[in-house]
């Protein structure tokens, strides 16, 4: 599994990480039942606190996405919606192409907000 994150973004690291693993399970990179590296050492490969590691395998978590067993490990979850993959993939582009053109996340949320009608009244 490679990830990388880029100390000078505006995206923080977390969300780095959460979004390269989405990605790669959103595609196929990592298919369900691939064993994540621990927190601890994913955090020492990119040279970050364990805490913010923690943080984007709880996102990912809490989207079912991956799943931790215990002592056991941290997995790719089994039984995903194709739909919400898709999606998934639809939105690492978005937000991909979001950093690209330097829009800040909050704009980028904003316009997804309005786009899905959340802001309207």
């Amino acid at each position: 599994m490679i990830v990388s994150v880029d100390q000078d973004s505006p995206v923080p690291p977390y969300e780095q990480v959460r979004a390269q693993i989405a990605a790669m399970v959103g595609d196929d990179r990592l298919p369900v039942g691939t064993r994540l590296p621990t927190v601890r050492q994913l955090a020492a490969d990119l040279g970050l606190a364990a805490n913010t590691v923690a943080r984007a395998y709880r996102e990912l978590e809490g989207a079912g996405l991956i799943q931790t067993r215990g002592r056991h490990g941290t997995f790719v979850a089994p039984g995903r919606n194709d739909a919400l993959d898709r999606l998934q993939r639809a939105a690492s582009g978005y937000a991909d192409e979001a950093y690209r053109l330097g829009v800040e996340p909050a704009a980028a949320l904003a316009l997804v907000r309005a786009a899905l009608r959340l802001d309207a009244g």
